[in-house]
C-alpha cells in the first residue's frame, strides 16, 4: 500500500482513532501523545535513511502503521482490541485490529511482526532476532525500534521516566523503595544502553545527542543530592 494514497490515509486515520480509544486512559508516559511522537520520529528517520541508502526499499506504510501501533499489546497497559472483545492476545491484537479496519492480510501480518519485536524487553530475551529480521529484509523494524527508543531518552525520556514512576512505578519498586531516585537508577539500568542498540545511522546519531542529555541531567542530580547526604 502506498503511504501517500487516499486508501492509506483512510486506514491510518481509522487506526489513529483506535489507538486513542485504547490508550487515552494511560498515564502520560505511554499515552497517544507518546505514540504520535514516535510516529514523527519514525518519519524523520525514514526520510533520512532513504537519502542515505537510496537502493534500500523502505515500505513507508509499514513504518507509519507500526510506529502508530507499537504499544498496542504492551503488557503494562494491556487493552482490549474493541469494546466487548475478548481478543487480548498481544501477539495478534494489532493484526486483528488492522484486518477489522480494512488492511490487507499481508500488511496486517507485517505490522504485527514489527510490533511484536520492537520492544527492549523482547530484544533482551533474544538479542539476535531483531537483527536477523532486519537483515532478512524487514528494514522497517529498525526504523520503528529506533524511533520508540529515542522517545525514551533525552529531555522527553527524562520526563517520561519520572512520569511513569509517579503513575504506576510503585509496583515495580524493590523493597518498597518508591523514590525519585528510582528514575535515576533506571537511567543506568536501561536508558543509557539504548544508544548502543540503535539500528539505523540516523537513530544512532540522534541517540548520541539524547544520551548525553541523560548523562548531564544525572550529573546535576548527583550534585544536588550530594548536598542532602552531606547534611549532618
Amino acid at each position: 500500500m502506498d503511504d501517500t494514497s487516499q486508501e492509506f490515509q483512510t486506514l491510518f486515520s481509522k487506526m489513529s482513532a483506535f489507538v486513542t480509544d485504547c490508550m487515552s486512559g494511560h498515564d502520560p508516559s505511554h499515552n497517544p501523545a507518546h505514540v504520535h511522537r514516535v510516529v514523527a520520529l519514525a518519519n524523520k528517520i525514514l526520510e533520512a535513511e532513504r537519502a542515505l541508502h537510496p537502493t534500500t526499499q523502505y515500505n513507508g506504510a509499514l513504518v507509519k502503521l507500526a510506529a502508530l501501533l507499537h504499544d498496542i499489546g504492551d503488557r503494562k497497559y494491556l487493552s482490549k482490541v474493541d469494546p466487548g472483545s475478548e481478543e487480548l492476545d498481544p501477539t495478534t491484537m494489532v493484526q486483528h485490529a488492522l484486518l477489522a479496519r480494512g488492511a490487507t492480510p499481508e500488511l496486517a501480518s507485517q505490522v504485527q511482526k514489527i510490533v511484536s519485536n520492537v520492544s527492549y524487553t523482547s530484544e533482551c530475551k533474544d538479542p539476535a532476532l531483531a537483527r536477523q529480521l532486519i537483515d532478512d529484509g524487514l528494514v522497517e523494524l529498525g526504523v520503528v525500534q529506533d524511533a520508540d527508543r529515542l522517545d525514551a531518552i533525552g529531555a522527553v525520556g527524562i520526563g517520561r521516566c519520572f512520569t511513569f514512576l509517579g503513575a504506576v512505578g510503585k509496583k515495580y519498586c524493590v523493597d518498597g523503595k518508591w523514590e525519585m531516585s528510582n528514575s535515576i537508577e533506571h537511567f543506568g539500568d536501561k536508558l543509557v544502553k539504548l544508544e548502543g542498540m540503535m539500528k539505523t545511522v540516523t537513530g544512532k546519531e540522534m541517540a548520541r545527542v539524547r544520551t548525553e542529555r541523560l548523562k548531564v541531567f544525572a550529573g546535576w542530580w548527583e550534585e544536588e543530592m550530594s548536598l542532602v547526604s552531606a547534611t549532618p
